[in-house]
């Protein structure tokens, strides 16, 4: 009997353990199925809270940065609705003045608003931080006040530069342009087919003027007349030479005279006007050296000259 008991003891000893450590074993493997849930539930909360290329895995960061993108883009489709969309007489002028630039985004008028006041701001704030001034002296708000006019002018003078540029590369090839013409209607080319032809001659020469006669050529495809295709062509341009151009071409649609004749004409005419700008500026040349001359050059004259008078002068007195 003490044998039996002995064993039936071992069983339940035996019994026991192996419930204990069933379980221990089954509570371990529940909490590690919850924890990997749970790991899989935030690996997917991740990949949904990923939106174009930004996720919640890289931190706040990222997420912040996003936010600023979408809030940007908000401010920005506001002011272009505010501003691109408007027909008052400054919109279109402005409208205008960046097409003439070269800039065509359809977006531009709100980038040059939302610049113009981003500019001011942050150039008042730069001065009033940095400034050697007291802070709350009228030299110090003077300056501020001169930051904030300079940002705010800034973009419009940077305008003015591009279509400046614009105009003198568009003024030097419009003679070149005038001239192919006549080349390409002597050679029989039609008016569409002749400015496509010069617009693939002169890609090379003047980039700009290039892309508004391709511009041009798309118009025409598009539908568009001959002479309002022409018209766009000398608003974008700005020229006065490109605006009687288009009348002349108008004109002689009206009245059934020959092109080739007239574009002739009014070729020798452009190449009269580039000769007459290039003696101009060779006949303004010794005015405009007169002063140069009097700072740079006729001091140093003075000072060879007289130094070695006033040398033996200094060396004879002793």
């Amino acid at each position: 009997m003490g044998a039996l008991d002995i064993l039936l003891n071992d069983g339940n000893s035996t019994m026991v353990a192996v419930l204990v450590f069933l379980a221990a074993a089954t509570l371990t493997f529940s909490v590690m199925a919850v924890i990997r849930v749970q790991g899989s539930v935030k690996r997917r909360a991740a990949n949904i809270g990923r939106v174009d290329g930004i996720g919640a895995s890289a931190g706040g960061g990222r997420s912040l940065r996003h936010s600023s993108l979408k809030a940007a883009q908000r401010v920005l489709e506001y002011t272009t609705k505010a501003y691109s969309s408007g027909s008052t007489e400054e919109t279109k002028v402005l409208r205008r003045r960046m097409i003439q630039a070269g800039i065509y985004d359809s977006r531009a008028v709100a980038f040059f608003f939302l610049g113009r006041a981003v500019l001011a701001v942050c150039l008042a704030a730069a001065l009033y931080v940095f400034l050697p001034f007291e802070h709350g002296t009228a030299h110090h708000w003077l300056f501020c006040g001169l930051g904030g006019i300079i940002g705010y002018l800034g973009p419009s003078l940077y305008i003015d530069q591009r279509i400046k540029k614009r105009k003198e590369e568009h003024q030097a090839g419009f003679p070149d342009f005038m001239d192919l013409l006549v080349v390409c209607a002597d050679s029989g080319l039609s008016m569409e087919a002749s400015l496509e032809r010069v617009g693939r001659e002169l890609g090379d020469s003047y980039p700009s003027l290039t892309a508004n006669i391709y511009m041009t050529n798309l118009e025409i495809r598009a539908g568009r007349t001959m002479s309002d295709a022409l018209e766009g062509l000398s608003d974008r341009l700005g020229l006065d030479e490109a605006r009687s151009f288009s009348t002349l071409i108008q004109q002689s649609e009206e009245l059934g005279s020959s092109i080739t004749d007239a574009l002739r004409v009014y070729s020798d005419d452009m190449r009269h006007k580039r000769l007459s700008r290039a003696e101009e500026k060779a006949y303004s040349l010794p005015a405009k050296l007169a002063l140069p001359m009097m700072i740079c050059i006729f001091p140093v004259l003075f000072v060879v000259i007289l130094l070695p008078v006033f040398v033996r002068l200094y060396l004879g007195m002793y």
